[in-house]
């Protein structure tokens, strides 16, 4: 998001950083908020749609891999949307990443992965185990590596608790 962004343009100043994403109105804030920064590029898209991860891909060196429907209980009554995004995205993701040759690939996940109990945990615990394994399938030819990381509830993030408890 918008602080991950911040801080990796003043800590590491990268030549270029895109954000791909199929949040327009995120990514208008976004692109207001950093004035203009030559360095930003907004993608709108999908990790469903495999031609555009393609494009999106190309000539990228790291892919933070965030992307994902969340919300416990609409994934509960949508499961299949669930998996388009959160297993078939990935693997889109895993797929455009290895053909492109991208150095790394960090996928973000949940402790909601660790023995699910509910849809959402299963995608992304699914989502893990094809991240880590395609590190076997990349071959030697590419450089690419696949990793993930972990998060709990984040206090005051976007769909945290935390507002939910100061409304009542």
């Amino acid at each position: 998001g918008q602080k991950f962004t911040e801080i990796m343009l003043k800590k590491y100043q990268p030549k270029a950083i895109r954000i791909f994403s199929r949040d327009e109105l995120k990514q208008s804030e976004m692109m207001k908020n950093f004035k203009s920064d030559p360095r930003l590029s907004f993608l709108l898209g999908d990790v469903r749609d495999s031609k555009r991860l393609e494009r999106a891909m190309d000539g990228t060196n790291i892919v933070v891999h965030a992307a994902a429907l969340k919300q416990v209980p609409l994934c509960e009554y949508n499961p299949f949307e669930a998996v388009k995004t959160n297993i078939i995205g990935a693997e889109n993701l895993i797929d455009a990443a290895i053909d492109h040759n991208v150095e790394k690939v960090i996928a973000i996940s949940t402790d909601k992965a660790v023995n699910p109990v509910n849809l959402y945990g299963a995608t992304k615990m699914c989502m893990e185990k094809l991240f880590v394994a395609a590190n076997a399938y990349v071959g030697k030819k590419r450089q690419t590596r696949m990793s993930c990381v972990r998060y709990g509830n984040v206090a005051g993030s976007r769909g945290s608790v935390v507002k939910i408890f100061k409304e009542q």
